[in-house]
């Protein structure tokens, strides 16, 4: 490699990484537990989201009720919680289209076809983020699946079939990434 290539890969890895770090920074604890309409939450487990590699998409921690197991994690009946400390800016609209594709690779084409209204309707609650912005999506019996953006209540949407279906975004068979879904469960990898 030549002097100008060296310095041209040197700069562009400097540009990529500066924002991880500046964003590694930022405050990412999580609380041990979390009370959602009376339901006590126990953290399972943390987990670091990466993309190509070494940028630090988000650091995500999952609650489950006490004496619920990892299977347990998805069922009608167990109140969860997904908490997503970003560390890179993200439009609404990438959201949406995310949480909808990755539904669809994780819930049988009729499932899906059942639950896609919800879906869109749930993709309307989304806001565009910033680096140091949390996502907290909550699921319990009484109230669906509710969505808040740094501790403000966005709204929800009621249904079983629909939380088992966001949640396995995060926790299926064919999860956004298997590492991060077994530190989430507890599973370390």
């Amino acid at each position: 490699m030549t002097t100008k290539q060296n310095v041209c890969i040197a700069a562009l890895l400097a540009w990529l990484l500066i924002p991880v770090q500046t964003a590694g920074a930022q405050g990412t604890d999580f609380a041990e537990q979390k009370t959602i309409d009376g339901h006590t939450l126990t953290l399972r487990g943390t987990g670091v989201l990466r993309y190509m590699v070494f940028i630090k998409a988000y650091k995500g921690a999952f609650y489950l009720q006490e004496g619920k197991t990892a299977d347990q994690a998805t069922d009608d009946k167990s109140a969860r919680c997904l908490v997503l400390h970003y560390f890179q800016a993200i439009e609404a609209g990438d959201f949406a289209e995310a949480t909808r594709e990755m539904i669809k690779k994780n819930v049988p084409p009729d499932l899906f076809a059942t639950v896609l209204p919800k879906i869109e309707e749930f993709n309307t609650l989304y806001s565009d983020i910033t680096p140091g912005d949390r996502y907290a999506a909550a699921y319990t019996p009484e109230s669906g699946t509710r969505l808040w953006l740094n501790d403000e209540l966005l709204g929800g949407v009621k249904g079983a079939a629909f939380a088992s279906a966001f949640f396995a975004i995060w926790l299926g068979e064919n999860p956004i990434d298997e590492t991060f879904r077994d530190r989430m469960l507890g599973r370390e990898r």
